[in-house]
């Protein structure tokens, strides 16, 4: 990994630990809705498959740690198997992605969250009934993320200058 790639990926984790925050999030029933999920979707579609999982999974554990530490655990293992996923669907695919895989890889991580944060929710630290009240947001949440961190990757500068700064 060179210099540049590192410094990157460890740009990325300090934002996903600070966008983990309460600072920067909004209250909604049952908690807070986090920004730090457009950025889960937009590391993935720039970094290698373990790379994704260090920046959002455990860059995303950090921030529950520091900041709300009772799910900690159930973000490590939902966002780290969420941008795996991801990244494994457009491993063998060149940049720019077809936007079609895109969408389904999104699409399957998004599943993979709303599952994940559904059980952690129901059987690791609070209720059935308290994941059920949380699922719209985190749904909104999902689709959100996924959507803005497609428009930045489709419809923005941010692809090139990434593209270009990661080059080794």
């Amino acid at each position: 990994m060179s210099t540049k790639r590192l410094t990157l990926a460890a740009f990325f984790m300090a934002l996903m630990i600070i966008l983990s925050s309460s600072v920067f999030s909004i209250p909604v029933p049952g908690g807070h809705f986090y920004f730090n999920t457009i950025l889960i979707f937009l590391v993935t579609l720039y970094f290698q498959p373990m790379e994704v999982v260090i920046i959002a999974g455990l860059g995303s554990f950090l921030g529950d740690f520091f900041f709300y530490p009772a799910p900690m655990f159930v973000t490590l293992v939902t966002h780290s198997l969420q941008v795996l996923v991801i990244a494994l669907i457009l491993k063998n695919s060149r940049a720019p992605f077809l936007k079609t895989k895109v969408i389904a890889a999104f699409i399957l991580g998004g599943i993979i969250d709303l599952l994940g944060y559904f059980l952690g929710r129901s059987f690791v630290y609070a209720t059935p009934a308290y994941a059920i009240l949380k699922l719209p947001f985190d749904g909104f949440a999902v689709i959100l993320g996924a959507v803005v961190a497609y428009f930045i990757y489709y419809h923005t500068p941010f692809s090139k200058m990434m593209e270009k700064a990661l080059k080794d």
